[in-house]
């Protein structure tokens, strides 16, 4: 048996996202059934939509920041029941036997995980369609709870533009005595200033244009440095631990590394492909310095931040819109004309 419902989706590379019916499959002993409230936007949805990235499958229903309710559970199921507030982000299945899976970090399983959306579920083969839908069906193992006093809509993004940045802060362990730069201002870059200043982190934005001071500053920089600016950048040579670049395309990196202290890491979360310029390793060797990448986080870890977050009542800026506007909002990224994250209004798609 299969479960029929409703969405949006992009029927090829260069169509624009349409009402879209489909099925769901019958619900596992394991699994939980949710109705989708919220859907955040991601950069990477607009990719995977246009096929920048390769390997797009089509029909596509984007979405992985996915905020909903319980409509039922399994038998198995023993975490969650009906009515609870819940999340689904970039992951709905892995191995869980090889060395990451035991560790917690699902995101590096050595037999690939099963992504919420342009995937093909492990078990049935069936199609993986996202969260610009009404519904949802998903193992527990990979549900997570939102935190009572979140705001919903809000929580949203949290399930990958807030776990990815959450990862390599705590990776790198992050605390009272580190100093932090973000290089870019934009979905994740906020959430990186926002999560390294509620750890304790003196934090920095690097940025190419001076009318993102004011904003970076109220999202918890305490200082903005213009990357533009040779003068401003000899000035915090050798000062940052971590580096975290949120740039989403090819750019230079090697203005940035004399700035790394020693042994310090710039670790790049936006950005997929080749370098270029190429990466000059002459700083890295004069002060034992690394250039590393990281992606979301593992299960444990997305619900250890969205719990810090509940703490510290922390959640992104945010634009809600109606699904039937997702194509304008399309557009609007590629200019990045947004701050800092659209939100799908889920209920809009029985409008």
């Amino acid at each position: 048996m299969t479960m029929n419902v409703s969405g949006y989706a992009t029927k090829s590379a260069k169509d624009n996202l349409a009402p879209f019916r489909f099925d769901r499959r019958d619900p596992r002993d394991n699994d939980v059934v949710i109705e989708i409230l919220y859907c955040g936007v991601c950069h990477s949805d607009l990719h995977q939509a246009r096929n920048d990235w390769g390997g797009s499958i089509y029909p596509m229903v984007p979405g992985h920041e996915i905020i909903g309710r319980v409509i039922s559970v399994g038998p198995k199921v023993k975490r969650f029941k009906k009515g609870d507030n819940v999340g689904v982000g970039c992951m709905v299945d892995s191995c869980q036997h090889c060395d990451s899976c035991k560790e917690g970090l699902e995101q590096y399983c050595e037999e690939f995980p099963t992504f919420t959306y342009n995937a093909v579920d492990r078990h049935d083969k069936m199609p993986m369609y996202g969260g610009y839908s009404d519904k949802i069906v998903v193992s527990d193992k990979f549900v997570v709870k939102i935190p009572k006093n979140l705001d919903l809509k809000g929580a949203a993004p949290l399930l990958c533009a807030g776990i990815t940045t959450w990862s390599p802060l705590r990776h790198w362990k992050v605390g009272k005595n580190s100093k932090v730069a973000v290089i870019g201002l934009g979905g994740l870059g906020h959430m990186a200033l926002k999560l390294a200043k509620a750890l304790g982190a003196d934090v920095t934005l690097f940025t190419r244009s001076r009318s993102k001071e004011k904003d970076a500053r109220r999202l918890g920089a305490n200082c903005v440095v213009l990357s533009t600016d040779e003068k401003q950048m000899k000035a915090v040579k050798s000062k940052f631990d971590l580096i975290i670049d949120t740039v989403p395309s090819a750019h230079d990196i090697n203005p940035y590394l004399p700035t790394l202290s020693l042994s310090g890491t710039l670790v790049l979360v936006g950005y997929l492909g080749d370098l270029d310029p190429l990466l000059n390793t002459v700083s890295l060797i004069m002060g034992r310095k690394s250039v590393a990448g990281s992606v979301i986080g593992g299960i444990a870890e997305t619900q250890e931040m969205l719990d810090f977050c509940g703490k510290h009542g922390i959640t992104p800026d945010v634009e809600v819109i109606k699904i039937q506007d997702i194509n304008k909002a399309y557009e609007r990224l590629l200019k990045s004309d947004v701050k800092y994250r659209f939100v799908i209004d889920m209920a809009s798609l029985k409008g």
